[in-house]
């Protein structure tokens, strides 16, 4: 492989903002996938991580589908996303990151993943990282022009009310968010120079136990999150996992009149056993080899109300973050019930109106 940009390369980032950027902008819908740098020099492929590690090995469909659509030469900047009937799918993404190259193979035929183009950086023998977003864009447009699916080019607009609009209709195809890029900077790999607004919410929810701190068993790691279901059951949500050092050691202390035995707790062995989703499914981490899962039960008595930006299934897609304490909530008042439902959209119309 002989580009004029070569792997690793870091991709340029976004900064959160609160709300829709005003000024001159491309707006795009923000995906909910991997990151993915693609390098092609013929049927050379490589795909780059957003962590600049080779995940090419994982997505054998989109090597071929590149090969096929793609320019000879060049270095495109995107997403992999997986949709599962209308909307995305990042569970399903999450299961292509196997080691056994026969799971990858089947997942691949199974569960084919696609790629949204929305940046080049680099087309023939021309490095494209010091020209401006808007020719960027206008050269990838081109470049790409009557490209089939699994390749896809993102959607995008000057228009901020038309960004508004799908930061709202899009959410329902499983989308994160939008992006603004302005439009005259260049490609600055690692740095925050486009901003980016997220779907946030809050709920209450009930702390059903907690995971110590890699500092010390005496320091919380994370507080493990509840919400209940119409039949009564607490279902393992999601977690909050930011906390100061000096938090960490004051919530312990804090929540060791709450510590019960896991015999008769919600989320007990007996009901894993049954088949219901909890904090004890998996002794190890996917992503953090040996990482210990297993956590402390408390009695289902303290509310906390935190921020989300939606659900993946029955959990939060992302670590909660914490916002106060709800002491005047009973945790029996924490259902699904409170969290606000997303109209659904398809996501094949999300798709085509790139292409």
């Amino acid at each position: 492989m002989d580009l004029p940009v070569m792997p690793p390369i870091k991709p340029m980032l976004a900064k959160p903002v609160a709300k829709m950027p005003q000024g001159d902008y491309l707006y795009e819908p923000k995906w909910d996938g991997f990151r993915a740098i693609v390098f092609r020099d013929g049927d050379d492929v490589e795909i780059g991580s957003r962590n600049v590690r080779p995940i090419t090995r994982y997505f054998p469909e989109l090597v071929e589908a590149f090969r096929r659509e793609l320019p000879q030469r060049c270095v495109l900047d995107g997403e992999i996303v997986i949709a599962s009937g209308d909307r995305l799918d990042f569970e399903a993404l999450q299961q292509r990151i196997h080691p056994a190259k026969s799971r990858v193979d089947l997942l691949s035929r199974e569960t084919p993943a696609s790629f949204v183009a929305f940046d080049v950086l680099a087309l023939d023998d021309v490095d494209l990282r010091g020209e401006p977003m808007a020719r960027r864009h206008a050269l990838l447009r081109e470049a790409l022009a009557g490209v089939s699916a699994p390749v896809h080019l993102t959607p995008v607009t000057g228009d901020s009310d038309v960004a508004t609009q799908w930061f709202t209709r899009f959410e329902g195809a499983g989308l994160d968010g939008v992006v603004a890029k302005p439009v005259d900077v260049g490609y600055q790999s690692d740095k925050r120079l486009m901003l980016k607004v997220k779907h946030t919410r809050t709920a209450d929810c009930v702390v059903a136990g907690y995971r110590v701190h890699k500092s010390g068993p005496d320091r919380i790691g994370s507080l493990l999150l509840g919400l209940y279901t119409a039949e009564g059951d607490l279902a393992n949500v999601g977690a909050i996992g930011a906390f100061t050092a000096a938090r960490r050691a004051e919530l312990f202390t804090e929540l060791q009149p709450l510590v019960t035995d896991l015999a008769g707790h919600p989320w007990a062995w007996e009901e894993q056993e049954a088949g219901n989703r909890t904090p004890m499914n998996a002794s190890g981490s996917r992503w953090a080899a040996g990482k210990d899962l297993s956590f402390v039960p408390l009695r289902p008595e303290l509310v906390v109300e935190v921020k989300y930006d939606h659900l993946e299934g029955d959990r939060f897609r992302h670590t909660a973050q914490f916002v106060r304490w709800r002491p005047d909530r009973t945790p029996e008042s924490c259902t699904y019930e409170q969290l606000e439902e997303v109209v659904k959209y398809d996501l094949a119309e999300v798709l085509s109106s790139g292409d």
